[in-house]
């Protein structure tokens, strides 16, 4: 299984709580971020993680070289921010799989990769997203699927009392996204999965799992408490 984490946000909302440092890397019970994302690569059986990094990548690649998780580590840095679909793109041409799990840097959310990776196999998606059921939320946008799983569109962000969230967990066949006439810099979410959710071959598997996003102060302090348990 080969992984792709997408590591190279600015932490723009967090820079008064971690200072001048890559989100992945902010200290959440006195570790990187990042470390619980890999570690929860090596409990999967990751073969190899590709990190697309940016902002600071030095202070992340210093870091690296004091960790020891088990699997092949290998990274890309973009010269400039490409957006997580730019990103993504960077970090899967250097990617030896057809289908590639894609972690968000800043987003731990408990899924059995394996499982995800054989329901998107089974379906012949194009791309799968790990999908959260929440309650009482206005941060995220929503998801929509049929009975089949298969996803029909995304809401934008506004008060739900339930639905079903895009928790930054993707399984990408490489063919078929590669297909797809892209700029160099782009965002994953409008920019590929909103634009093309209506060609019918993006799928979604529900997950139970812990998630937590640390993209602001008030969940990052949740993520310190949840992590000191």
């Amino acid at each position: 299984m080969e992984c792709i984490v997408l590591a190279g946000g600015l932490g723009t909302r967090l820079r008064n709580t971690i200072g001048d440092f890559p989100k992945c890397m902010a200290l959440v019970n006195g570790k990187p971020f990042l470390y619980y994302i890999l570690h929860q690569l090596k409990g999967q059986n990751c073969s190899r993680a590709i990190l697309a990094l940016g902002y600071k990548h030095d202070v992340v690649t210093t870091w690296l070289k004091n960790v020891d998780v088990g699997f092949e580590i290998d990274y890309v840095v973009e010269d400039e921010p490409l957006g997580t679909g730019g990103g993504i793109v960077k970090a899967t041409t250097v990617a030896v799989s057809e289908n590639i799990v894609v972690l968000n840097g800043d987003t731990f959310f408990d899924v059995d990769l394996k499982g995800l990776l054989a329901f998107h196999l089974m379906k012949k998606a194009s791309t799968t997203l790990a999908l959260k059921m929440m309650r009482q939320f206005e941060r995220y946008g929503s998801v929509t699927v049929d009975e089949s799983d298969r996803i029909l569109s995304f809401e934008e962000k506004k008060f739900k009392p339930v639905g079903l969230i895009n928790g930054g967990v993707y399984v990408v066949n490489k063919e078929t996204f590669f297909q797809k006439a892209l700029p160099l810099k782009f965002s994953f979410e409008k920019d590929y999965l909103e634009a093309f959710v209506q060609e019918g071959n993006f799928f979604g598997q529900k997950n139970k799992g812990y998630f937590i996003d640390i993209g602001v102060p008030d969940d990052y302090a949740q993520a310190q408490r949840d992590f000191s348990r």
